[in-house]
């Protein structure tokens, strides 16, 4: 029992149910791997283990109750600091929110709750979630568990390090820009970001809502080793909340596409010197779907360079306008050279260009809908360079716009509002590298059924890590 901290969520609901196991077996196995190597890595910053126990005890009688049990009973998971969990602190990595505990819990915990989720922790984020690395004046630098000088990813880099490391195999993060599939990428780990609105979002401790182009492209979601865990808890996540007016009634899975899938494969670079590693990597991936039994394409999608330059236009100047004066009243010298970095990346729009450019957001969506209705899933790159450095973005500003300019795969599909996976595959320059599956909107379903297809036929990269440790 000691090892069943390496199992998937899908294995160890079915075993918790089966009565091959007990959820307290399954929660003191996580723990001791917490314990074992948390420290190090920084990846929980708020401890759960009395209430998980507490917890793993009540669940264990309901299976002996014969109770109806959730999709998740039993299943460990960590939420990330910067969603409404009751009782805990929602920080967002600010010193100055330290004090701030939630009252409630915010949809996806509550949804997760219901399912039978087991919490152990909260994990690390960077301030204000604004970063692709994950550090803050707090809680302190989270570590990748492949490398120490390697950035973990960001912002959900603690819910990345968290389930490389095995503390548990589910992790939610979210995802405006990449906070989901950074650390992904990162950590040689898979995950989906949901279509925009997919899953439901209400944080009571947030003093304001969200800019509109902000609620548009950020996303809630989880990061885990398996694909099929993807798609367990993604359909439990996604259930609406009447405290999200925009959360849709749309089932998890869609209707049945004509075999075979079509997938269009691209390396188009967007004028970026594409690693040659990394297309490697897409070609790896595209001959994994063929043998899978879909029908494999090259063509290319519409630019992603469009919506990725109007991603930071419209985005710069929301952020300039709305969370900027926070960021100088509370934010670290690190993070006040993030935002100066970002201003000068990006042209800030006056309100009538901020305006035309969000009403012609709408046309690029339909230029890819049109194109995702040929080709249903589209096979990209996501970063088009090796891992970069765990604080590579308060250097020098060429470092972070090398770092900005090798993202387009990510900050367009937020733009978009597509739903987009991304999967672990193998270590480019002796770091882990991943590539993108991007879908229909709404068709998560489909996503995950590719990235499973791409797991079975290459392995979990996380797998190699503890056999690299010996774990």
């Amino acid at each position: 029992m000691s090892e069943l901290w390496k199992k998937s969520a899908v294995e160890l609901a079915g075993g918790i149910r089966g009565g091959d196991y007990t959820a307290v077996d399954v929660t003191e196995s996580v723990l001791s791997r917490i314990d074992d190597k948390n420290p190090k890595l920084n990846a929980i910053v708020f401890d759960l283990a009395d209430e998980a126990r507490q917890q793993a005890e009540a669940a264990d009688r309901a299976v002996a109750a014969g109770e109806p049990l959730g999709p998740l009973h039993g299943v460990p998971v960590t939420t990330k600091e910067n969603v409404d969990q009751v009782g805990t602190p929602n920080t967002n990595g600010m010193p100055a929110f330290a004090d701030v505990v939630a009252t409630e819990d915010s949809p996806l915990v509550r949804n997760l709750r219901r399912a039978g989720a087991i919490f152990v922790g909260r994990t690390n984020t960077p301030e204000f979630s604004m970063r692709g690395t994950t550090d803050n004046p707090l809680r302190g630098r989270t570590f990748n568990p492949w490398d120490d000088e390697a950035s973990p990813g960001g912002s959900s880099g603690g819910a990345g390090s968290a389930a490389a490391a095995g503390f548990g195999p589910l992790h939610h993060g979210n995802d405006i820009g990449g906070s989901l599939r950074f650390p992904s990428f990162a950590n040689g780990l898979v995950t989906v970001k949901p279509t925009t609105f997919r899953v439901p979002v209400y944080n009571a401790t947030a003093t304001a809502e969200r800019g509109p182009l902000s609620q548009a492209m950020s996303c809630q979601g989880v990061i885990a080793r398996h694909a099929r865990d993807l798609a367990l808890a993604t359909e439990v996540m996604i259930q609406p909340d009447p405290r999200d007016p925009n959360s849709p009634p749309v089932a998890w899975n869609g209707p049945p596409l004509d075999s075979p899938i079509t997938v269009a494969v691209t390396t188009e670079s967007a004028g970026f010197d594409l690693h040659p590693g990394i297309k490697a990597l897409v070609e790896r991936a595209a001959g994994l779907l063929s043998d899978a039994g879909y029908r494999v394409v090259e063509v290319d999608p519409p630019p992603i360079i469009e919506p990725s330059s109007a991603w930071f236009r419209t985005g710069s100047t929301e952020m300039e306008a709305l969370l900027d004066p926070a960021v100088q009243q509370y934010g670290s010298d690190d993070l006040k050279t993030v935002f100066s970095y970002f201003f000068r990346a990006s042209e800030l729009l006056d309100r009538d260009g901020y305006l035309v450019d969000l009403g012609d957001r709408t046309r690029m969506m339909r230029d890819w809908n049109v194109f995702l209705d040929q080709h249903p899933l589209v096979l990209t790159p996501f970063m088009m360079m090796p891992l970069y450095r765990w604080n590579y973005d308060v250097g020098d500003y060429e470092t972070f716009k090398q770092f900005i300019d090798a993202s387009v795969y990510s900050f367009g599909i937020n733009y978009l509002g597509l739903p987009a996976g991304v999967i672990g595959i193998d270590l480019v320059e002796g770091l882990p590298a991943a590539v993108q599956v991007v879908g229909r909107r709404f068709r998560e379903d489909l996503i995950c059924d590719a990235l499973a297809a791409i797991e079975d036929a290459n392995g979990v990269l996380a797998h190699r890590l503890w056999a690299r440790d010996g774990d």
